[in-house]
């Protein structure tokens, strides 16, 4: 697992638990496993079992785990589960909306990502950025469109889904965290428009995308993998660059730190290594 370049997080419910494996072969980047929205009430402590049954039987394993919100009565024994499991690599932390909750979840000494999906959240999206522990901020914009009564779909809601995710990416540089991943696209069997919208991710600064099921993996992948030109251009920016001059030129075009900058993220992307 690359703590860095993270470009799929696949969910898979703790309910499910015969999922897990096939999650994590599907090539995700890391695979989230759901103790929260993806589980019944009743089913909670079930999910949890589960859960702790697999990491014990499959010590090899590496997942992340989203733990239930801050507010509900299973979190404390959700956080003392993946305190317990070396195969917990960090947790999910929903509707966070202060520091304090963060500081709570990262007491489990894992890293947290906590996601921020409402309104309260992202009012206080600059301390949740910096509070210690955090590695990487994610966008729950569906839960945030209901929290703010914005009407699903359209390009007005959009619009203010792209506020929150442009506050996101500037808290996350601000802080120093790694590139933020956005939001679920709910509609499974839309592969061109996940395209799309992991296109549009990925051109605003995040590092990938939530997925709710394995077809979508692929098509993150694909879609986020630079193409053949790109990495050409990075390696011929590079290249030139080994002279040691600050500026320079090539396809009659002046290339200075932001392009060199450019082009090694690019290759990184592609998991390529840089000099």
């Amino acid at each position: 697992m690359n703590s860095n370049i993270i470009r799929s997080a696949l969910f898979v419910p703790a309910t499910r638990p015969e999922r897990i494996p096939k999650a994590l072969a599907t090539g995700a980047d890391v695979v989230i496993v759901d103790l929260e929205d993806a589980v019944a009430e009743d089913l909670k402590r079930e999910a949890r079992d589960n859960l702790d049954a697999l990491l014990s039987e499959n010590p090899q394993a590496r997942v992340l785990v989203r733990i239930n919100a801050p507010t509900h009565p299973e979190q404390a024994d959700d956080l003392a589960l993946c305190a317990r499991h070396a195969g917990v690599a960090a947790v999910l932390l929903p509707k966070v909306e202060s520091a304090v909750q963060v500081a709570r979840a990262a007491g489990c000494g894992k890293p947290v990502w906590p996601i921020i999906e409402s309104a309260r959240g992202l009012a206080h999206l600059a301390e949740i950025a910096h509070a210690q522990g955090v590695e990487r901020l994610s966008f729950g914009a569906l839960d945030l469109g209901l929290d703010l009564g914005l009407a699903s779909g359209t390009a007005g809601a959009e619009r203010m889904l792209d506020q929150a995710r442009y506050g996101i990416v500037l808290q996350s540089r601000l802080a120093g965290l790694a590139a933020p991943l956005d939001s679920v696209f709910p509609d499974i069997k839309n592969l061109s428009g996940l395209a799309t919208f992991a296109a549009s991710a990925s051109e605003m600064g995040f590092g990938g995308v939530l997925c709710i099921h394995p077809s979508q993996v692929a098509v993150v992948h694909e879609t986020l993998m630079p193409s053949a030109e790109e990495l050409d251009w990075a390696n011929r920016i590079l290249a030139a660059g080994a002279s040691g001059e600050g500026v320079f030129v090539v396809d009659g075009q002046m290339v200075d730190a932001p392009v060199i900058g450019r082009a090694r993220r690019l290759l990184q992307r592609a998991g390529q290594a840089t000099p």
